[in-house]
């Protein structure tokens, strides 16, 4: 007679092991198991493109964001240090789940979205920022990430500039980027280094 309850499968695991030894819930993402070591050494190791560029080294998704966060305040100088740290962070939860590209996410629809926002609301609540990014926020970030996105796919990607006018609109006049992917441990140190003196300037403004 076969045992049942032994031969029950185990739960499926549904947390990831960080190496700061914090284990991440992705149902159920905990603020607490946020760690910003954490998100600058996964994200200085997720290649945007799929890692389809060119150069000796990736072009990381924590390279991107550093690049976001300065076109940000390029487009709007008056940001403040919070707003910043939100485009800074605006695709954290990619440290987790990866930069899946655009080709992709249409194949999955929207079922991956539910995670991501998850993911985005603990990293925020961790770091003392709004749960969701504001609209007007939001659209500056989009803008930003769109010239890079350009620039990107144009330098390293191998896209032609009609291709990507048509995918990502064409840079406003006076913004040009020369952009050289960065070694992962330079990447990953200078999103730490960008994340700290952000939340030092919002430690003060408080």
């Amino acid at each position: 007679m076969t045992n049942k309850t032994s031969s029950r499968k185990p739960p499926a695991r549904v947390w990831q092991r960080m190496l700061s030894g914090r284990r991440l819930d992705l149902i159920d993402p905990s603020p607490m198991d946020v760690e910003i070591e954490d998100i600058a050494h996964g994200l200085a190791r997720v290649a945007r493109w799929n890692g389809q560029t060119k150069g000796a080294h990736a072009f990381s998704v924590a390279q991107h964001s550093v690049v976001v966060e300065a076109l940000c305040v390029h487009l709007e100088p008056r940001l403040d240090p919070r707003s910043r740290l939100l485009a800074l962070l605006h695709d954290a939860p990619e440290y987790v789940v990866g930069d899946m590209i655009s080709p992709f996410k249409a194949v999955l629809g929207d079922s991956y979205k539910d995670i991501e926002a998850r993911l985005a609301h603990a990293i925020h609540a961790r770091f003392g920022l709004p749960a969701e990014t504001p609209a007007s926020l939001k659209r500056l970030i989009k803008k930003a990430d769109n010239i890079c996105a350009w620039f990107e796919a144009t330098q390293l990607a191998g896209f032609s500039q009609i291709e990507s006018d048509r995918f990502f609109g064409h840079p406003p006049r006076g913004v040009h980027l020369e952009l050289e992917p960065e070694p992962t441990e330079q990447a990953q140190a200078t999103f730490l280094a960008r994340t700290e003196a952000l939340l030092s300037r919002i430690e003060v403004a408080v």
